[in-house]
């Protein structure tokens, strides 16, 4: 026990789990484009009837200034408190097949302490496999599918889905510290890393929650609705046409991203990357121009379970 009490509080219902249940993780962190985790968070909360398991201390793991609770004012007094939280559930996808979810904001502090109690729950439910899910800006054309990048120890997954196999150093969250541990016991382990429009990194874009779930759906056979989320990102990618056909200067920066990008996906010698080594757009210079359009246009509400 550590000086603010347990790292986390088991619920009743964690004694009726059924064993080999796959476990799909969620959790907000400073590299969430397109708000990928955030819409799951809200998408698991509202669509698959979570029942907690697992509830994690925000005492021990969550630093409050970073991300503020939510308090209600009624005209003259307070009546609400709304904190983060971090929580293991049950679920079920739309075809009533049950599976674990651990969702909700990425710790702040103690993480070998949680990876180890995520280790412990799972060798106690004897999970059958994990799937993670977050996203990365990227310097990508919103006119493309939003491609991913998939690590962990699922060949099939990797060999068939995954665009961009970069060699490369990166700032690490908790999931991927959830990934090397959980590979380390041999546990079937998939993570998919979203490659969001870097323009568009910092709105709610409906597309990434798509992607996010047809993934999600590919590592473990779940059955999960995504026709919300597509009408929401083709309505969502209209506007951001109608805003790029009225100006000359951004609709070439996103020709020039398509040229790359198609070069890319056909193996070209020529020109055979993503990542930015000759004269491409910032995010800067097209968000610059569409940033008064999106806010004026908003999309959905920051997720207060995590978004920074």
């Amino acid at each position: 026990m550590g000086p603010f009490g347990e790292l986390y509080e088991r619920q009743p219902a964690l004694a009726d789990v059924p064993e080999g249940l796959p476990l799909v993780i969620t959790l907000t962190s400073f590299t969430d484009a397109g708000g990928a985790a955030a819409q799951l968070n809200e998408y698991f909360r509202n669509e698959v009837r979570p029942e907690p398991l697992v509830v994690f201390n925000n005492d021990v793991l969550l630093d409050y200034r970073a991300r503020r609770p939510l308090v209600y004012f009624d005209q003259d007094h307070l009546t609400a408190y709304r904190p983060a939280s971090l929580t293991l559930s049950l679920a079920e996808d739309g075809l009533g097949q049950k599976f674990l979810i651990l969702s909700g904001y990425e710790p702040d502090f103690g993480w070998e302490s949680f990876a180890a109690a995520v280790l412990k729950l799972v060798a106690e439910l004897e999970v059958s496999s994990a799937t993670w899910v977050h996203a990365i800006p990227m310097p990508v054309p919103h006119t493309r599918p939003i491609g991913m990048t998939v690590s962990g120890n699922r060949r099939d997954l990797i060999d068939a889905h995954s665009a961009w196999r970069p060699h490369t150093q990166v700032p690490a969250t908790a999931g991927h510290l959830l990934e090397l541990r959980l590979g380390d016991t041999g546990l079937p382990v998939a993570g998919f890393v979203l490659l969001v429009p870097h323009y568009l990194g910092d709105t709610e874009h409906p597309g990434v929650a798509v992607t996010a779930l047809e993934a999600i759906g590919l590592a473990t056979g779940l059955s999960l609705t995504r026709d919300e989320f597509r009408e929401a990102s083709r309505e969502f990618l209209a506007k951001i046409e109608q805003q790029i056909e009225g100006n000359d200067e951004l609709h070439r920066m996103v020709q020039g991203l398509e040229e790359r990008y198609d070069s890319y996906m056909e193996d070209s010698p020529q020109r055979s990357s993503l990542v930015n080594d000759g004269e491409l757009p910032s995010a800067d210079e097209l968000a610059a121009e569409l940033e008064r359009f999106l806010a004026s246009h908003p999309f959905g509400d920051d997720d207060n379970d995590g978004k920074r």
